[in-house]
């Protein structure tokens, strides 16, 4: 697998997503991923807010999130189904102003996708959203998927047998996730000005239809869920 990060010019709020992805990446092969910044796909989409008071930035955390618990450091929310923090409302490279994430990712990259297959004249091609997240217990960021089109997002193991035969029942590889820390990487989180990346040679299937649910899971079914609640009553 290889991914390559494109440098581009800085993206204006309100600009054209899709010239400005066309003019940075030439030419996209067959069962390649495009991969771009939730924070330019925000930006083409006008979703962004002025800097305010301490309350007004609450105020639109908690308007941006399905649950949202105060801590010493930030806003721990739940958005789409992810534990993000402060719901995505993000104040770096966003020149004085707050950029919230995309409205509907997976909608974004679905029209994207459709737009680029036309214009590089493939029938297999992926868009892959990223933004960055935190994990528990780990200094960091990583890479994550906010929408995707054009692949599975999740490869099940769950019923086939490991090298020595045992069957699987629990393992899932979270391919839309893996796919964006390994973008993510090379992109950067800084000033690289490098908000698009594509990748060639990529194991993953292809596909038109993409189920926007296939990664989440209900709290209750989460493996360290009970680990929190326990931790909590401490």
């Amino acid at each position: 697998m290889n991914i390559k990060p494109i440098t581009t010019k800085v993206f204006a709020e309100n600009e054209d997503l899709f010239a400005f992805v066309t003019r940075f990446i030439k030419r996209a092969p067959e069962r390649s991923v495009i991969v771009i910044t939730s924070k330019i796909v925000a930006l083409s989409e006008g979703r962004t807010a002025k800097l305010g008071t301490e309350k007004e930035k609450e105020a639109l955390i908690r308007s941006e999130s399905e649950f949202a618990l105060e801590t010493e450091y930030v806003w721990l929310t739940i958005k789409d189904g992810m534990l993000v923090a402060n719901a995505g409302v993000d104040e770096s490279n966003a020149d004085g102003k707050i950029v919230l994430l995309p409205k509907d990712s997976y909608k974004a990259a679905s029209e994207m996708r459709k737009k680029l297959m036309k214009h590089y004249g493939v029938k297999e091609l992926g868009v892959l959203i990223t933004d960055s997240r935190l994990l528990p217990l780990r200094a960091g960021v990583v890479g994550v998927a906010l929408g995707y089109a054009g692949f599975k997002g999740i490869r099940d193991y769950r019923g086939t047998p490991d090298i020595f035969g045992r069957k699987l029942t629990m393992t899932r590889t979270d391919v839309a996730d893996a796919l964006a820390t390994t973008a993510v990487l090379p992109m950067g989180e800084g000033k690289e000005c490098r908000p698009l990346a594509i990748i060639t040679g990529a194991e993953i299937e292809f596909t038109d239809r993409v189920n926007k649910k296939e990664l989440l899971i209900p709290i209750e079914e989460d493996v360290y869920g009970p680990m929190f609640r326990k931790i909590g009553k401490k």
